[in-house]
């Protein structure tokens, strides 16, 4: 095995280990079904962390394995039964113990960035074509972050966890105003 080998692989074990407390934190909310996860993984988080289907079900069968969750079935009428997670005090514990540790840092992989560097090797056009790629799914992003701010801040306005899904929206407006600004200079540098 070489080096990227053990390189990728460890990335994976690392998103693999921290989608599952992406995965209690959804539950600490409320008990779940891995429908409900997905579902609620798609309206608040997906901006900055996704977890797919086949992520989410064996996540959720290793922790209700491990005592940080518990599963029950509930039977429904007409539809083939569904089981529901909820959060165990053994997880709520390990959540809370994950939240204070620092976050690590991420390992940077930008396409962006690659293709800059190397963009000697083809026309200039090229390089300034990838800037205004970039800037135009930027101007895309920060709508999107807008629109989903000014709809939170009205249908969920003195929800006590509003601050906090706030700061992610900020924060990544914030950045990609930055990026936005900066990548005009970074192509014709």
């Amino acid at each position: 095995m070489h080096m990227g080998q053990m390189a990728a692989g460890q990335t994976t074990a690392r998103r693999a280990n921290t989608s599952r407390y992406a995965i209690l934190g959804v539950l600490s909310r409320r008990p779940m079904s891995g429908y409900d996860v997905k579902k609620l993984i798609e309206r608040s988080i997906a901006h900055f962390w996704s977890e797919s289907y086949g992520q989410i079900y064996p996540s959720l069968n290793r922790l209700a394995a491990e005592g940080l969750a518990e599963r029950r079935r509930e039977r429904q009428r007409g539809k083939p039964d569904r089981h529901v997670y909820s959060l165990t005090s053994k997880g709520r514990a390990e959540l809370l113990r994950w939240l204070a540790l620092p976050a690590r840092l991420e390992p940077v992989r930008s396409e962006l960035l690659l293709k800059l560097f190397l963009g000697r090797a083809g026309p200039v056009a090229n390089s300034a074509a990838q800037i205004e790629h970039v800037q135009t799914r930027h101007r895309a992003l920060l709508d999107t972050y807008d629109a989903i701010e000014r709809q939170l801040r009205k249908d969920m306005r003195g929800h006590p966890e509003l601050p906090y899904w706030l700061i992610t929206l900020q924060t990544l407006t914030t950045l990609n105003r930055l990026g936005a600004r900066a990548a005009p200079r970074t192509g014709r540098g």
